[in-house]
């Protein structure tokens, strides 16, 4: 184990000192373990010298230098502390004073893990979903430590702080389009499962970027709640929303008229399928799907509204409520018609909230029921950076979307310097 091509002179000391510790001990390295008890065994003596060096430097003498000692306060021995790493437990040696002045700066007084990695560990594969249950084997499996469901829980609330800064964070001025939508999860208050509703804002801003704007656990989905959401996105900087893109629940248009009134609204064409097909015989169900995809499908607005009233004509007498929805509806279902090919596809559906849903519920399928409203959006928020963080680039076809915004909100456009 001599020194080596390319070896700086830190590292060959480094190597010639692990030759003679393990020649003088007579260690073999067989595997990962016997590693590990080596690391653990170099990475204490380190902390221990470092943490002598601290107690040296505040108190400005080294040990039996009592010639340059200019304080009232000593040394007073150590205590013993052990601390979680990588490499499994190890006991340290942590140097007192006499007076109790000296904080330690390396290892904080109530720090347990020699760096951040285990508590990054944890809230990674919280992140992914995994119960606290499982995530306790698996550290005892992988790191042979033991760690509580109190303990992980404990580490995980140290997100919520977070969290409530990331939900009042300042926001752009525009957005150019912004997607709301609510999924909905069992959460254990008072005794009882109830329904709990997670409000979602998702955002496309000017530049084609996709950005999580807000999420937010309430009761079952209502306007009134997301009133407030928009309210708070006002509060938080945004001027103005081009065009919105919601589901098909009552007095959502209301709310986001009485915040930003000259906002588009395009109510979800999925949506207004989906819940207007749902009592649709299945020998029916294609032919009806066919007539409706004429509407929604057609080049314009005057041949949709055509096609809309020759659908009533067929189908009214066996499902009235199909049409009288959609006519009840028209004006923000057919708020897409008026723009070309590449802005219908970007807002007549909420395909692009959806999509980050069905992410959030992939990392939640585990959970059937989750304890407390702040450990759901605890996973929910660790879920949601783990998703976010590969959305870097922005819509391939953005350059002819933002061409075509420009001319359909020019007087909007001009006072934000777009």
């Amino acid at each position: 184990m001599g020194r080596r091509k390319g070896d700086t002179p830190q590292k060959a000391a480094l190597r010639q000192l692990m030759q003679g510790y393990l020649k003088d001990n007579d260690i073999s390295v067989k595997n990962g373990t016997d590693v590990n008890a080596i690391m653990r065994d170099m990475m204490s003596v380190i902390l221990e010298g470092a943490l002598d060096e601290e107690l040296n430097e505040e108190l400005g003498y080294s040990r039996y230098d009592y010639r340059n000692k200019d304080t009232n306060n000593s040394r007073n021995g150590h205590s013993g502390k052990t601390m979680h790493t990588s490499y499994g437990d190890m006991e340290i040696a942590v140097p007192r004073d006499r007076n109790g002045e000296y904080e330690p700066r390396l290892i904080k007084k109530y720090q347990n893990t020699v760096t951040q990695d285990m508590e990054e560990k944890i809230l990674s594969m919280y992140a992914k979903g995994m119960t606290t249950g499982d995530i306790e084997s698996h550290m005892k499996e992988l790191y042979d430590i033991d760690i509580s469901d109190s303990t992980i829980s404990r580490i995980t609330d140290k997100i919520l702080p977070i969290v409530k800064e990331w939900q009042e964070r300042p926001l752009e001025e525009v957005y150019a389009v912004v997607y709301m939508d609510a999924i909905h999860y069992h959460v254990r208050s008072e005794g009882r499962i109830v329904k709990r509703a997670v409000y979602i804002a998702l955002g496309v801003n000017m530049d084609g970027k996709k950005e999580v704007l807000g999420m937010y656990v309430g009761d079952n989905e209502s306007a009134k709640f997301w009133l407030s959401i928009i309210n708070g996105l006002k509060n938080r900087g945004v001027e103005d929303i081009l065009i919105t893109c919601v589901d098909g629940l009552t007095g959502f248009p209301q709310a986001i008229e009485a915040v930003f009134p000259q906002t588009e609204i395009q109510q979800c064409i999925i949506h207004q399928i989906r819940n207007t097909t749902r009592y649709v015989s299945y020998k029916d169900n294609r032919k009806v799907m066919a007539d409706l995809k004429a509407v929604y499908a057609a080049p314009t607005e005057e041949i949709a509204l055509e096609n809309l009233e020759d659908f009533g004509e067929k189908w009214n007498s066996k499902y009235p409520k199909i049409y009288k929805s959609w006519s009840e509806r028209w004006a923000t279902l057919a708020t897409y018609f008026k723009y070309p090919e590449q802005v219908r596809k970007l807002i007549y559906t909420t395909n692009a909230i959806e999509g980050f849903n069905r992410q959030l519920r992939k990392v939640t399928k585990s959970k059937t029921v989750f304890p407390t409203d702040d450990s759901l959006l605890k996973m929910l928020y660790l879920a949601t950076m783990d998703i976010t963080k590969k959305w870097t680039g922005r819509r391939r076809d953005w350059s002819q979307i933002r061409a075509q915004l420009d001319i359909f909100f020019e007087e909007r456009l001009e006072k934000y310097m777009y």
